[in-house]
């Protein structure tokens, strides 16, 4: 899963990889972890779609799962998902849940339902994506 999937040049796919890398990193240190380390060969991405990875932390905190990219940038613990297939699984059905309360919400704006559909959208994207097999074939070899 971590060929080009639109006609973008080496140098172009290069540049979006480290860019969001960079934005994953920063995503963590605003919520308080300190990166150690990236772990590649277990981080996977679909340029320009989104990218899944994993960093191990200093401290207490252990690995955690990062997705960005064309998609709304989230993180959770290792221990929610013992692969990248499972961790995009696991931010489809938590943003599924996520649009659910606010739809379910008798206060809900406008503005909040559109977050709502935006969510959905997503959520139903990333399924699709972690149910094809040929994407993520090389993760188990």
């Amino acid at each position: 899963m971590t060929e080009q999937s639109t006609e973008l040049t080496e140098e172009q796919a290069s540049a979006w990889v480290r860019e969001h890398f960079e934005l994953a990193n920063k995503y963590l240190a605003q919520l308080g972890f300190i990166t150690d380390k990236i772990i590649m060969r277990e981080s996977r991405y679909l340029i320009p779609y989104m990218a899944v990875w994993k960093f191990t932390t200093q401290g207490k905190k252990g690995p955690v799962w990062v997705i960005n990219g064309d998609v709304p940038m989230d993180m959770v613990e290792e221990s929610a998902a013992k692969d990248a297939r499972e961790a995009v699984r696991y931010f489809a059905l938590r943003w599924q849940m996520k649009a659910e309360t606010i739809l379910q919400a008798e206060q809900g704006t406008a503005q909040l339902r559109q977050q709502a559909q935006y969510l959905i959208g997503r959520a139903e994207g990333l399924y699709e994506l972690a149910e094809q097999e040929e994407l993520w074939e090389q993760q188990h070899a």
